[in-house]
């Protein structure tokens, strides 16, 4: 299977969601890293940053069945999984499946949903499967929620405790472009005013995803890059500003999206840069800091770069070194499983 599967994939999606959207290349990065980690992800940024266009557009690219979730205090949690409806038709119940049943669910606005709403997504998201009217039903695969969430409005919202955001593999920011970009917007749409999400044509299909999926599960992570992995989640814990560090999903989810982001820059090994390119997204919305931080107005992030700056990574692993070191894994590996080694 060839390793640039997962980066024609990327490069794919990127090309087709760039018709419709400006500057959002690295956020299609990080979704498509998502979706090849099996993760999920927390989308955060201000009113009119297109971040529900960007996941639409998105999953219209990735061809997967999407729905959208606007998510209100009035919500319950059946409007959600779904219930079942009485037909009077012919007087008996039918299950009437709710819209999580999509591969990719966007939850717009999670943090407006009351807490009982938020655990029957997030638990959802958990376990794969959904329990309606005592009958149990798998989710679709694949399976990505992409909650967005508005940073300055905090009125009438329910913020999602720190158990439940550590569910989401990825916390990404949608900023607001820059001028030149934001001029690129003007221009693209003072042209072509109807275009939209539904603009995007699917480029990628389920076989194509799944072969992906199974080249990111082959790539090699040296010792070192492991350890370093866990040394700086553990820095997070013993961070003097931080209450509660990154949980042992947060040290699983950097190794599984630094396996993704390897492969989709065409590389069957982890490198040290792959890990700290996505520290930030994979910790920034599992940290509790404590008290007299938060007065401080110390930030998650800042916590994050002093992490990066106080871990020193894996000297010695250079490109070629890891790939070197990943040819003797395979022929160890070959030599184990009976092979010769000349």
């Amino acid at each position: 299977m060839a390793m640039t599967e997962p980066a024609a994939l990327y490069e794919t999606v990127r090309d087709e969601v760039g018709t419709v959207l400006v500057g959002h290349d690295e956020l299609v990065e990080h979704l498509t890293i998502a979706l090849l980690s099996r993760g999920h992800v927390l989308l955060e940024g201000v009113p009119g940053v297109a971040k529900t266009t960007l996941a639409q557009s998105f999953a219209r690219a990735s061809g997967l069945a999407y729905t959208r979730v606007q998510m209100t205090p009035d919500l319950l949690p059946a409007d959600i999984t779904g219930t079942s409806v009485y037909r009077s038709q012919t007087g008996e119940f039918q299950l009437q499946k709710g819209p999580i049943f999509a591969n990719l669910v966007v939850a717009d606005e999670i943090n407006r949903a009351t807490p009982k709403t938020q655990s029957a997504l997030l638990e959802a998201m958990e376990e794969g499967h959904v329990t309606i009217e005592g009958e149990t039903l798998a989710l679709p695969d694949p399976f990505v929620v992409i909650a967005t969430q508005n940073p300055i409005e905090m009125e009438g919202t329910f913020e999602l405790p720190e158990a439940q955001r550590d569910r989401f593999l990825l916390k990404l920011t949608v900023d607001i472009p820059d001028r030149d970009e934001e001029r690129r917007v003007l221009d693209r749409f003072n042209d072509a005013p109807e275009l939209d999400a539904e603009s995007v044509e699917q480029v990628v299909d389920t076989e194509t995803l799944t072969a992906a999926r199974e080249v990111v599960s082959d790539v090699h992570v040296a010792d070192s890059v492991r350890e370093y992995v866990l040394d700086l989640v553990a820095a997070t814990r013993d961070h003097p500003d931080v209450e509660h560090g990154g949980s042992m999903r947060a040290s699983l989810g950097l190794l599984n999206v630094a396996k993704a982001r390897a492969a989709i820059h065409g590389r069957e090994y982890v490198i040290p840069d792959d890990v700290k390119a996505l520290a930030r997204a994979v910790l920034l919305h599992r940290l509790v800091l404590t008290a007299d931080a938060e007065l401080s107005d110390v930030s998650p992030a800042s916590v994050i770069d002093d992490v990066l700056a106080d871990v020193t990574p894996p000297g010695g692993d250079s490109e070629t070194e890891l790939a070197a070191a990943t040819e003797m894994a395979d022929v160890e590996e070959s030599a184990t499983d009976g092979g010769s080694v000349e």
